[in-house]
């Protein structure tokens, strides 16, 4: 089934029940089949047609999921642009992606040689929801490109990744079978990280099934909480560093968060003293779901029964397959350390316009996901670390996220960063920056950690900053941060 169906579909069935909701608008089902179908054939009528690409750099709202199921439903691609991007970024992704337009609500760049179409916020509420609406259905090849999604950047420059049709569907079905499988009317999923990211994911899951999409247009601890409350939310999504944020909310412990039955998560690791806490004030409700860009959302799942599992990041979704391999490919058996490999519909079609780092990437079906891990006797998957952050410091390896789980074990610490800075002596010096949320010492929290991993894993030196860098999907950019800390550290040393 093609994604227009799916809302065709839906609106059939749940016809004037609410979709979609913020504090200014309420839209039904039937509503959004008629915005979507308006707004996808005036893109054609434009002179567009199926296959160009479109960038779209809306903030969270209405407006952007009926520009995004718009483009599906005409058979264009979408390009996700972000307005946190520098302008030179942004610019990068409508060049790479040859758009023929962007839909924006102010910032985005327009003069690219390749733009003939340019819309605004204007256009999409004079367009969507009053006049008549013709059916816009395109059937797109399940292989042709349904989006680009650009990496996180976290381990260099961003890449495109072409997601398709059939990735896409196979995504909802993963969802449906395994992470929100009991979903439906009367539920609401909540709706505060970014939908151009991970919490975009739910939507059309919770739409086909006939649940209400809650819509806050920028996160905000103490909001999120009052949402939750007044909305009786079932399912939300938040990564690691809002569920803290919460959590050191003043009064979480007094709010009414009975209606919750999952409380997803991911993007990065869930500190264990977090997992904890968030499970003592909301239950037994933490999902975990794992991806990447290249496989989106859906590689592993860690049940909310699952989470006395700490660092397990769950098993394979039933959809999909999870093998541990050494460099040479060979697959490594239960508990040994290699490179996480994954394979099932939801992978990527291969990156744009790069077919040699495509075929390194996806081999014999297999895509390499660059994450260090390994497999328990029950096919737990164990994340390690990304395998370009590992540091070698005199000849022994040590992988940060293992130091960051000690860091973070600290009551003052809130988030952590550990990184290699590169030393004439032993290679790398391991180096921590955190941020706290109270007040606290680096020789405090060093002597916390040398209290508790080998010596050769100790950090040498350790800064706190007011807060640590992230990728706009909430990753600590571990690269940002060894750039800075190399630059300061050298200038200190002339």
């Amino acid at each position: 089934m093609d994604i227009g169906s799916l809302i065709r579909n839906a609106a059939k069935r749940f016809g004037d029940a609410p979709a979609l909701e913020t504090e200014e608008r309420t839209v039904s089902f039937r509503e959004f089949d008629a915005a979507t179908d308006r707004l996808g054939n005036e893109l054609l009528n434009s002179g567009l047609v199926p296959g160009d690409r479109v960038g779209v750099m809306l903030p969270n709202g209405i407006e952007c999921l009926a520009v995004y199921y718009a483009l599906a439903k005409a058979g264009l691609v979408r390009v996700a642009l972000n307005e946190k991007d520098t302008e030179a970024q942004n610019i990068f992704k409508i060049d790479d992606a040859s758009c023929r337009a962007v839909i924006h609500s102010g910032g985005a760049p327009t003069s690219s040689p390749t733009l003939e179409v340019v819309t605004s916020l204007d256009w999409i509420e004079a367009t969507a929801w009053t006049g008549s609406s013709q059916p816009c259905y395109h059937l797109r090849d399940p292989e042709a490109p349904y989006r680009l999604g650009y990496t996180g950047g976290t381990t260099g420059d961003p890449k495109a990744v072409t997601l398709t049709m059939r990735g896409e569907t196979a995504e909802i079905s993963a969802f449906l079978i395994d992470l929100m499988p009991d979903i439906g009317p009367g539920d609401t999923m909540l709706h505060a990280a970014p939908i151009i990211h991970a919490s975009g994911a739910f939507f059309l899951p919770a739409f086909a099934k006939g649940a209400r999409n809650r819509i806050m247009t920028k996160f905000d601890a103490s909001r999120w909480l009052e949402e939750l409350e007044r909305s009786r939310a079932s399912y939300s999504f938040l990564v690691p560093t809002m569920i803290a944020l919460v959590l050191d909310t003043p009064g979480v412990q007094e709010v009414d968060a009975s209606s919750l039955r999952r409380l997803c998560w991911g993007a990065s690791p869930i500190p264990p003293t977090v997992a904890e806490r968030a499970q003592a004030v909301f239950g037994q409700v933490l999902a975990q779901t794992y991806g990447q860009a290249e496989a989106p959302m859906a590689i592993t799942v860690l049940q909310p029964d699952e989470h006395d599992r700490v660092g397990s990041a769950g098993r394979g979704y039933t959809l999909m397959e999870v093998a541990v391999m050494d460099e040479d490919g060979r697959f490594l058996p239960e508990g040994e350390p290699g490179e996480v490999v994954t394979r099932g519909q939801v992978l990527m079609k291969g990156y744009w316009n790069k077919p040699e780092l495509t075929a390194e990437t996806i081999r014999d079906g297999w895509l390499h996901t660059g994450d260090i891990g390994y497999l328990d006797e029950e096919g737990y998957l164990y994340l390690v670390d990304r395998k370009n952050d590992k540091i070698i410091s005199g000849g022994s390896n040590v992988y940060p996220r293992e130091v960051e789980d000690v860091l973070n074990a600290h009551p003052a610490v809130r988030e952590a960063a550990v990184v290699g800075i590169p030393d004439d002596t032993w290679g790398e010096l391991i180096h921590a920056v955190v941020a706290v949320r109270q007040e606290a010492t680096s020789e405090e929290i060093l002597a916390f950690v040398a209290e508790r991993v080998p010596s050769y894993k100790r950090p040498r030196s350790l800064e706190i900053w007011p807060e640590l860098p992230k990728s706009h999907a909430g990753k600590i950019l571990r690269r940002t941060v060894r750039q800075k800390e190399t630059e300061r550290l050298g200038t200190l040393s002339q």
